[in-house]
């Protein structure tokens, strides 16, 4: 995807969601910018969305629309697991996934394994209001590396195993592609405990059909139960994909009351976004989904 502005377009930052189509913020000021060994990187001031992260000219997060992506990559499965005690994200360097791990009083442990240093550099500098201190949390174990090592080799090697496992990444191409593998995703099915579940984002399905509908059949290639949801998220100009998997757990055993019991008994605040009647909702799927996911 590219972030390249429009000479007659000065002061915006654009994004193509697919060949034909693309969206744009203005930029404000550019706070800081550079290549690490991995990906090129940028941090604005926008006018629309405060702190504003990009990666290989493609929109990450900010701090004023976060809340639409982190509170529902975690919560529609930790608030489904009775009691979710170790977690494993693999990216996720920003610490917004992390933050709301940590909201469930159960939680023990989350390990965070990021490629790229520099993401958690910039995550402690410019998007404190992303993790709200998640990243110096004493549960957290912070892994700089190659997250497909460790699910593949050394997680197994030490005999690691997670209730959850979050896979916070960024598009399915260039270095992440092999994370959406379906061998990755049966490594990651070997390391959940019984009844945990793996969560993920799979895309924009009005403009890149072909990648959801690919991802949701990998998963249940692998996953007994398959839950793809949707959300409009603004930072990502479209409706956009997220998917439980799980070899028993399902989002939708648990009815609006007993997902708002749940965040009220683990006494789980400051939700900007997930209630239980959006958990129940974000799985109702429209007749142009269903043709495009099947199953």
């Amino acid at each position: 995807m590219s972030g390249a502005k429009l000479p007659e377009a000065e002061g915006l930052i654009f994004e193509q969601l697919n060949d034909d189509s693309g969206y744009f913020y203005r930029g404000g000021e550019l706070i800081e910018q550079g290549h690490s060994e991995f990906q090129a990187y940028e941090v604005w001031d926008s006018p629309q969305f405060g702190r504003l992260f990009r990666l290989d000219g493609c929109f990450m997060t900010s701090e004023r629309d976060e809340f639409y992506y982190h509170e529902n990559i975690i919560h529609v499965p930790a608030i489904t697991h009775p009691a979710p005690r170790s977690a494993l994200i693999i990216g996720g360097g920003d610490g917004g996934s992390a933050d709301e791990l940590f909201k469930h009083p159960t939680m023990e442990r989350v390990v965070l394994a990021e490629l790229d240093e520099k993401v958690i550099d910039i995550a402690r500098h410019h998007l404190q209001s992303v993790h709200n201190g998640a990243l110096d949390d004493p549960r957290l174990e912070i892994r700089i590396g190659d997250g497909l090592r460790y699910v593949m080799e050394d997680g197994p090697a030490a005999g690691d195993t997670y209730d959850l496992i979050v896979l916070d990444l960024t598009d399915p191409v260039g270095p992440a592609e092999a994370l959406y593998a379906e061998d990755f995703l049966r490594a990651c099915a070997a390391m959940l405990t019984p009844g945990g579940a793996l969560s993920l984002h799979i895309g924009a399905p009005v403009f890149q059909p072909e990648r959801v509908r690919d991802l949701v059949a990998r998963l249940r290639h692998v996953f007994a139960v398959v839950r793809p949801y949707f959300l409009y998220i603004p930072l990502y100009g479209s409706l956009w994909g997220l998917a439980t998997a799980s070899a028993t757990l399902d989002p939708l055993a648990l009815d609006a009351d007993e997902v708002d019991r749940r965040i009220a008994e683990r006494g789980i605040g400051q939700l900007q976004h997930y209630n239980g009647e959006v958990h129940r909702a974000q799985f109702a799927l429209p007749n142009h989904l269903r043709k495009l996911l099947g199953g």
